[in-house]
């Protein structure tokens, strides 16, 4: 892999993100500038309001946003101030979808912490700690939460100030997108438990989940609002797929061998609720008998010691599946490289989809 510095007409990512951050702040802390109603929003100064706006603006990579803006420079081909502000409003409004995943992801995988903190059923566990029911209070309360950054990802998208002909394209779009995750999340939870050695069933969640949901579908909704052709479009998928691929396969290899401290997600997390990733398909389909024994005894079992974690790890070399692995998400970032290098993006949006590449799959966290 061959990391590449910005060029000079390449577009600031760094104030791209702080550009997201600013929108999302007015939005979350101004009732204001939502959706108009007949009355003033329920919501407005609740502590629930408060948490999400917490929530939402803790430090992250905003790549949906960050893509989303990208994609329609890429198509808008230089055209600063027209429907740039449209752009941005609805760019942020996938942190907020994705802020609506990540909460409930976090409950139905029992996750305890997320970016470095205490996911927010746990926070709101430790907050009600004084209550018997602390524990079932905390997911209740975080499945609110989420509903909650989904109503309020539906109100900045729809007070983005796009045209009529603009929402006509993006929110068939959107529509899309929100079915592949789902249906993404179902296979995810459905598979998960005692390791398989199913590749084609991990690769399809991996794209459903992350592809398309990451990288692609941003990319889409960016482009058709700058009014991209067929095209264009096709570009954005050769870039975006393989390089949403990498992105996941990353995040599996760090979900087993990264740094807590780095991640900001217990190590062995994946391992106790036995997620179905192509890492751990490969390795059941190449362990021998003793190492599939290591493997059904430890991986998916919630009681998971760091003793039986390093067993598995021990396998997951030995076998080279994370070889192999590694080896995958070079050749995706490889693809996605020379996907870009033919696709017809305006040359700042080109060198900074390169620069997220790297970022992508070249990253400890």
């Amino acid at each position: 892999m061959r990391p590449q510095t910005l060029a000079a007409d390449a577009l600031d990512l760094a104030d791209l993100r702080e550009r997201i951050d600013g929108a999302l702040a007015t939005f979350l802390y101004n009732p204001s500038s939502r959706v108009p109603t007949q009355g003033r929003h329920a919501s407005k100064g609740h502590d629930l309001d408060r948490t999400l706006a917490q929530y939402v603006l803790a430090p992250g990579k905003r790549i949906r946003p960050l893509l989303c803006l990208v994609g329609w420079h890429a198509a808008a081909g230089g055209r600063q101030g027209v429907g740039e502000k449209a752009a941005l409003r609805l760019a942020a409004s996938l942190e907020l979808f994705h802020a609506f995943a990540l909460i409930h992801d976090d409950i139905m995988d029992g996750s305890e912490s997320r970016r470095g903190a205490p996911s927010a059923h746990r926070a709101f566990a430790v907050r009600h700690q004084d209550r018997a029911d602390a524990e079932a209070f905390g997911r209740n309360l975080a499945v609110l939460l989420g509903d909650l950054a989904l109503v309020r990802c539906d109100e900045l998208l729809h007070s983005a100030g796009l045209t009529e002909g603009q929402y006509r394209v993006v929110l068939p779009l959107i529509d899309t997108m929100r079915s592949e995750v789902v249906l993404g999340q179902y296979l995810d939870l459905r598979a998960a438990g005692s390791p398989r050695g199913d590749t084609g069933l991990a690769l399809r969640v991996v794209r459903l989940k992350t592809a398309r949901y990451t990288v692609e579908r941003p990319l889409h909704l960016g482009a058709v609002l700058a009014g991209a052709g067929a095209r264009l479009i096709e570009a954005c998928s050769a870039y975006a797929l393989p390089l949403g691929e990498a992105f996941q396969l990353r995040d599996d290899v760090l979900g087993v061998f990264g740094d807590p401290a780095v991640t900001g997600k217990p190590v062995a997390e994946d391992l106790r609720s036995g997620k179905v990733t192509v890492l751990m398909a490969l390795a059941v389909r190449r362990a021998t008998r003793p190492q599939a024994r290591v493997l059904r005894r430890f991986v998916g079992d919630p009681g998971l010691d760091e003793e039986g974690a390093a067993a598995v790890r021990r396998v997951l070399e030995v076998t080279g599946a994370r070889e192999t692995v590694e080896l995958m998400i070079s050749a995706r970032y490889e693809a996605a490289v020379a996907a870009l290098e033919r696709a017809p993006f305006h040359p700042g949006a080109t060198v900074a989809l390169r620069h997220i590449a790297d970022g992508v799959a070249i990253r400890t966290a």
